[in-house]
């Protein structure tokens, strides 16, 4: 009785452990499989490259000289393709046909040693009303992401952002393309040089005169 129950017992044992093995190598494939383990393995391999995508958009790209910056934009705004944003503090685009309505994009980049190392533009529908669906925020992240994959290649992951919920993320080298909802009004899509921050620390745009600045730096 004593042999017949340690073997019961030895039985039960193997049983719990074959459990907890499956257990335990269930959750590493679910987690190898996640969003976040999909981002790291993405950035891991991009920044292996060692290849530099430094193109922004409009002509400005990463580690252009902040008084290159100005004038560059002084000159888009001769040209009309270019006007002040809201309150003076971005350069203002206007989408008339890259996305399925009207819409503006306004952006001023962050600088890192008087360079351009992050670029944070901010989008809305120009006939956004509170309640109307077609000028959602939702509809709005969607198809801003179809432009973007059309400009910079399909390949945005989901990933969940410790600040901003869910975002849309690519990245290409040491360019990474965070796309994310603020609000009912606005989406945000920070461009940001890997080689200069990794962070996920990605907010609204530094704040700057831009008429005053560029208008500054061109007489230069």
């Amino acid at each position: 009785m004593i042999i017949y129950s340690f073997i019961n017992i030895n039985k039960s044992m193997k049983t719990r452990t074959n459990w907890l093995l499956m257990i335990l190598i269930s959750g590493l494939i679910i987690s190898g499989c996640s969003p976040r383990a999909k981002y790291e393995r993405r950035l891991k391999h991009e920044l292996a490259r060692g290849v530099r995508y430094d193109s922004l958009f409009l002509g400005l790209y990463f580690g252009m000289p902040e008084k290159d910056f100005y004038i560059h934009c002084w000159n888009l705004n001769h040209k009309g393709l270019l006007k002040q944003g809201e309150s003076n503090t971005t350069a203002e685009f206007q989408l008339k046909d890259e996305l399925k309505y009207p819409a503006v994009m306004d952006f001023y980049p962050k600088f890192n040693q008087g360079k351009i190392s992050e670029m944070p533009v901010s989008f809305k529908y120009r006939g956004w009303s509170p309640g109307i669906k077609i000028f959602s925020s939702n509809n709005l992240l969607n198809e801003v992401q179809k432009w973007y994959e059309k400009i910079y290649g399909k390949g945005f992951i989901e990933v969940k952002h410790p600040l901003h919920g869910t975002a849309y993320v690519k990245i290409n080298g040491n360019r990474r393309i965070t796309i994310f909802i603020e609000n009912d009004l606005r989406v945000w899509a920070v461009f940001t040089d890997l080689t200069v921050k990794k962070g996920w620390n990605d907010s609204v745009p530094q704040q700057g005169n831009v008429q005053n600045d560029t208008t500054k730096s061109s007489n230069k």
